[in-house]
């Protein structure tokens, strides 16, 4: 999505990125279990009552402003991205590139 804006001429600006979908914390911290191959380990706890109005449950990237200056292309699924990013990127001895750090 970067390299593709970074083409279009005359788009300048921030950007959001991201599916455009909105996606709960539950389902991102699922979509990080499962890229580890690990079981699902989440342990609850009470929202604290000074938090309940003002926490934000899901997420979303509003991806208006992208598809305006050209960016059409399809975008890759929440659990493929999330898959994507943990084993490329957050890995030990990973970094951009996937050339390993030794």
């Amino acid at each position: 999505m970067t390299i593709a804006v970074a083409q279009q001429p005359g788009a300048n600006g921030l950007f959001n990125v991201g599916s455009g979908e909105s996606h709960s914390w539950i389902e991102l911290a699922s979509a990080v279990f499962s890229a580890l191959d690990r079981k699902l380990a989440i342990e609850f706890i009470e929202m604290p009552e000074s938090m309940r109005a003002t926490y934000q449950y899901e997420t979303r990237a509003d991806i208006s402003k992208l598809r305006s200056a050209g960016y059409d292309a399809p975008v890759t699924a929440f659990r493929d991205a999330v898959r994507d990013y943990v084993t490329n990127y957050l890995m030990p001895n990973r970094s951009l590139g996937g050339e390993s750090i030794r």
